[in-house]
């Protein structure tokens, strides 16, 4: 996995006068292993095994029609164009010609398998890392942003395709005309060998030299990328907001700074890896002067024939070509790996039903539910909730009140198991939630939340989301209910009617109706209501409380209310406070204790809550 680089490579850039101040999340600083990362690739390679012993038999048939070509030049010149013989010099030229169309035939067919293989391969890891989205908890999508995400699942994994579907043939057919070159060579003649060998050292020091900037300069450009296409997604999910504010000068300026430092690291990332075709044509060149003098004297003294010095020349451009290919190759599996461990680092990440299979499932739940001494806090910091304890039964509503921060939500989220509590219990039932999948709790749960959030497809299709198995008709008793019914018949196409991404082009109101109506489908024995009601007008609120009556009768609910006169009728009321219950009874009760509650009834605030 990507690991935090402990000293970065400083590279030169433009100074930049919006640079901005906060950090880039630190990666995992997990092991920065190459070969480990190549190694569960291959992983997912050898699943097409046979199809990739096949390419590996294209890949030595083309290398070694390529070594074959330029010897059968050089026989050609010293047996017949020297000698002046024709005889059986048009069939030498008839196989040189089966030759090269031989050639081209076995590069077409790796090239087609190989593609193929990427495909397949790049599309099983996009399903695996899609699927373990799903598996990894909600806490880990908090820390992260959507975004960057996003960029793992897109251009990470398009990096290693376009990867595997050059790279792979590249660097195996250069490593086989590399030796095979060699071999022949020091076979012809073992002067012009060395000599054509000389330029190795001047490589070594020029690739490690550019290599060792190039490696953090692709890792450094990921980074950026991730963290540039995670605050687009940002700042275009919350456009309205930017708008309203009027800071589109702030984020212009914010993005500058983030596609500034895309920019540097691209640039000479892209920069350093150039210098390598220009090293490697210089010492091409180098190469081609030392054989033409060395073998000329040779050649004079009847140490070697024309022919083979041809066969060097055309060897010492073939021996610098796979060099150079082996060089570019490198570059470029360094971004795919950067990548790759970029993907893994998800991959890695311990799925949320990871300990569960060894659970039983909740096949039938009443609604009792008992928070025991129940404490949570988040990344370990402070209590966020401590020592709560209460009781629900089975059909009551329990409403939570109080300041911003004083843990309500936590407090479903822990019912719900998002997240998990460090101490205490919870009990549904009598049972304790731990002893059951978190899935098989979850299916007896229903979710209305402050932000009603729509899929993009039709209306019929986003309330049965609540239950796939929910029949047309039942879709409609359960819209009706959620008095949605209405509104859905004076749309377009009915039911049919294909909503936008996120149920743009209805109100805020119908969205909340539509995601009763989702409750209603999936059936519930306990429902979360998290301020359900917020942000919506008068009229349509009446809707919705009508709705939430009618879904919440012979229910356990718990309700987060936006505002007091909600919740009145609430068979207990729970006021927190930092983290703690400093008050709980009925709405009589609690006025009568004259306390915190009575304080925020009397003052008329919705939202001290």
């Amino acid at each position: 996995m990507l690991k935090q680089l402990t000293k970065p490579f400083s590279y030169p850039r433009v100074i930049n006068l919006h640079e901005e101040k906060t950090v880039a999340p630190t990666e995992k600083k997990r092991a920065k292993n190459m070969l480990y990362t190549v190694k569960r690739i291959w992983n997912y390679l050898a699943v097409h095994k046979i199809l990739f012993i096949l390419v590996i038999f294209m890949v030595i048939l083309s290398s070694a029609f390529s070594l074959l070509g330029p010897y059968l030049i050089g026989m050609a010149i010293d047996d017949y164009i020297v000698t002046k013989e024709i005889k059986g010099f048009v069939w030498l030229l008839g196989g040189l010609a089966a030759l090269y169309v031989m050639n081209s035939v076995a590069l077409w067919l790796q090239n087609y398998w190989m593609i193929g293989i990427a495909q397949k391969t790049v599309f099983s890891m996009r399903m695996d890392l899609f699927k373990h989205f799903h598996k990894i908890p909600i806490s880990y999508f908090d820390k992260k942003q959507q975004g960057e995400l996003m960029s793992r699942i897109t251009n990470d994994i398009e990096n290693v395709s376009s990867t595997l579907n050059s790279s792979v043939i590249q660097i195996a057919s250069s490593t086989l005309i590399l030796i095979g070159t060699v071999a022949v060579m020091f076979w012809l003649s073992p002067i012009l060998a060395i000599i054509t060998l000389l330029i190795i050292p001047t490589m070594v020091l020029g690739m490690k030299w550019i290599t060792k900037r190039t490696g953090r300069l692709y890792k450094e450009q990921q980074r950026n990328l991730g963290n540039l296409n995670g605050y687009i997604q940002e700042i275009i999910s919350g456009q309205k907001m930017v708008k309203a504010f009027s800071q589109e000068e702030k984020v212009i300026s914010e993005f500058l700074g983030k596609s500034e430092r895309l920019r540097a690291s691209g640039f000479w990332a892209l920069t350093y890896s150039g210098f390598i075709p220009k090293l490697m044509n210089v010492l091409n060149n180098m190469s081609f002067a030392l054989i033409a003098g060395v073998g000329g004297v040779l050649a004079l003294n009847g140490q070697v024939s024309i022919g083979v010095i041809v066969i060097f020349i055309e060897y010492s451009r073939q021996f610098v070509r796979p060099l150079n290919d082996l060089a570019n190759q490198f570059n470029t599996l360094l971004s795919a790996v950067a990548g790759a461990e970029r993907v893994f680092e998800i991959l890695d990440e311990e799925e949320e039903f990871h300990h569960e299979k060894n659970l039983n499932n909740m096949e039938y739940v009443k609604g009792e539910v008992e928070f025991r001494n129940v404490s949570f806090s988040y990344e370990g910091k402070g209590n966020t909730v401590q020592n709560l304890t209460f009781y629900a039964s089975p059909g009551e509503t329990v409403a939570l009140v109080g300041p911003t921060g004083a843990g309500k939500t936590t407090v479903l989220n822990l019912l719900s198991r998002f997240y998990d509590f460090h101490e205490g219990a919870i009990y549904i039932d009598g049972e304790d939630i731990t002893r059951f999948k978190r899935e098989s709790i979850r299916a007896h749960m229903a979710f209305v939340l402050q932000d009603s959030f729509l899929f993009q497809g039709s209306v019929i299709e986003n309330i049965r989301y609540g239950r796939l198995d929910a029949t047309d008709e039942e879709v409609r008793e359960a819209a009706i209910k959620a008095n949605a019914h209405s509104f859905i018949m004076k749309l377009p196409n009915g039911y049919d009617t294909l909503l936008n991404q996120d149920g743009a082009g209805i109100s805020q109101g119908q969205k909340q109706l539509l995601s009763i109506a989702r409750a209603f489908v999936a059936n519930p024995s306990i429902l979360i209501l998290d301020e359900a009601t917020s942000s919506i007008d008068t009229v349509t609120e009446l809707k919705i409380q009508q709705a939430l009556k009618k879904l919440m009768y012979g229910r356990t609910s718990f309700v987060i209310a936006h505002r007091l006169n909600t919740i009145q009728n609430a068979n207990q009321i729970i006021v927190l406070q930092d983290g703690a219950i400093i008050e709980s009874g009925t709405h009589e009760e609690l006025l009568k204790s004259k306390g915190f509650y009575h304080s925020l009834h009397i003052s008329g605030h919705a939202e001290q809550v």
